[in-house]
């Protein structure tokens, strides 16, 4: 049994606690709080675990007596001494009501391949299920979850190196970090080319981030134990005063988080420039500004379209981002790829520059969004859909690339359209065409995730009225 056959055993099972009411999400947290415990056993890594709270303690129970010390393990490992571990579990509490579905999935688990998945990875293991998650959520966090040939692709150009410290300041489930660490791994024989101190940085220092939503943050925290990496990862907000640690890093890799502060807030770190309410716009001063100033650091940050053109702060912004680095790369990203069909996205390729003035001196544009297959779970993206991109990138004389889509753009051009960079998309064929409409059934979904969006963002408005009122009532 493989990965991708042991990822889907373990998704089948998702099916058992639906009568509990279970999503998708809790079922992947519920997976995280035992899978922990039977990786930690397969791996022979128990010690962090206290005795009488591990694997072979869980699988021996039944019953309510099975649910009870279940309850009491999250309880316990949630205030363990070893961080890793209590930030893991902690504020654990299971969603399952049935102790017989408790016991159902824990003697599942124990009855797979676990040799194979061993000889895998049990990391990727993982990292399959919380892709799993992404492609199954219609709404929220998966919405956004960054397809792994994007990452990879994004790595592989920004090349990061050893000894560099890498950081991802809205790191989701950490699957930047995770690629750029297998990135060097696969360039050193898993780190056995480098002297032991550099292992130690790789593994201790190199690679950060931080992740606002908690439990994401705690897939994010099981994701890097599993990949050996001990890193700072924090929970937190990274457009806070508590994301003001993150700075001087040679790599930047990072999706932020789309739409605004909640209610319109401003950001309320002291150390950004420009004031506003966009969370891609403040992200992306905390990117660039957070790059060392050596002419080397470098990043490559996922944005949508709107950061591309938004007049005023949105203006200021990016000529800022313009002078104190070099914007050399924008990538036109093909809708569909996210699981929230109609966002329109970019990968920007920038190098922090010596000085905070005139870095950029042109632009260069690929357009791999107009006349595009429509891509979702149904046509997957792949690695040959980048092929020419990832020619042109490389390129020792970009002039030369012979690409309708690749095309140059001077700062004086850019400048003269008001500092916007929604430009390089080429002539779109299919406006005329039948045969390219869209399809019916994704169409459907992109709906329904837009009204469930809706709905939420109306129960938001809601809850703060409410809250408004209720502030009346005590005045």
């Amino acid at each position: 049994m493989n990965n991708q056959e042991i990822i889907q055993k373990l998704w089948n099972l998702c099916n058992v606690l639906r009568d509990d009411g279970i999503t998708y999400q809790q079922y992947v947290t519920e997976l995280t709080y035992l899978l922990f415990l039977k990786m930690m056993k397969e791996q022979e890594r128990e010690e962090v675990i206290p005795d009488g709270y591990r694997w072979d303690n869980l699988v021996k129970k039944e019953g309510m007596e099975l649910k009870d010390f279940y309850q009491e393990l999250l309880l316990t490992l949630g205030k363990n001494e070893h961080e890793r571990l209590r930030l893991i579990y902690s504020d654990a509490s299971t969603s399952i009501t049935e102790p017989k579905n408790l016991e159902k999935i824990i003697k599942s688990i124990d009855g797979l391949d676990w040799y194979n998945a061993k000889e895998e990875g049990l990391g990727n293991l993982y990292e399959g299920l919380l892709e799993k998650n992404a492609s199954e959520t219609k709404s929220g966090a998966g919405q956004y979850f960054t397809p792994r040939v994007l990452v990879d692709v994004m790595v592989q150009l920004v090349d990061p190196k050893i000894k560099e410290r890498c950081n991802d300041p809205a790191a989701g489930t950490y699957g930047f970090m995770i690629a750029a660490d297998q990135y060097l791994k696969n360039k050193t024989d898993d780190y056995f080319d480098i002297d032991p101190q550099t292992v130690k940085f790789q593994k201790e220092e190199a690679f950060s981030g931080m992740e606002l939503v908690k439990g994401t943050h705690r897939l994010a925290m099981m994701n890097a134990l599993l990949h050996d990496i001990e890193g700072p990862l924090e929970n937190g907000d990274s457009l806070s005063s508590n994301g003001k640690w993150m700075k001087n890093y040679d790599v930047i890799l990072t999706n932020p988080p789309f739409g605004t502060k909640k209610g319109g807030e401003r950001v309320s770190r002291d150390d950004l420039t420009f004031e506003t309410a966009n969370k891609q716009l403040n992200f992306l001063q905390v990117i660039y500004n957070a790059l060392k100033d050596n002419g080397e650091a470098r990043a490559a940050v996922v944005l949508p379209d709107n950061v591309l053109f938004e007049s005023g702060v949105g203006a200021q912004i990016r000529r800022d981002l313009m002078d104190k680095c070099n914007l050399h790369t924008i990538l036109r990203l093909p809708t569909g790829i996210f699981y929230a069909q109609g966002v329109k996205t970019n990968v920007l390729f920038f190098t922090r520059e010596k000085t905070d003035k005139g870095n950029t001196k042109d632009v260069w544009v690929y357009d791999m969004r107009t006349n595009m297959p429509s891509f979702g779970k149904r046509n997957q993206l792949t690695m040959a859909h980048f092929e020419d991109f990832m020619k042109a990138y490389i390129a020792e004389k970009r002039e030369e690339i012979q690409d309708e889509r690749w095309h140059n753009f001077s700062r004086e051009t850019i400048a003269k359209k008001n500092d916007s960079l929604d430009i390089g998309l080429i002539a779109d064929e299919t406006l005329s065409s039948y045969d390219n409409l869209p399809d019916p059934i994704e169409s459907a979904e992109e709906a329904i995730a837009k009204l469930q969006k809706a709905m939420d963002l109306l129960g938001e408005v809601v809850e703060e009225l409410k809250e408004t009122e209720e502030d009346k009532v005590k005045n």
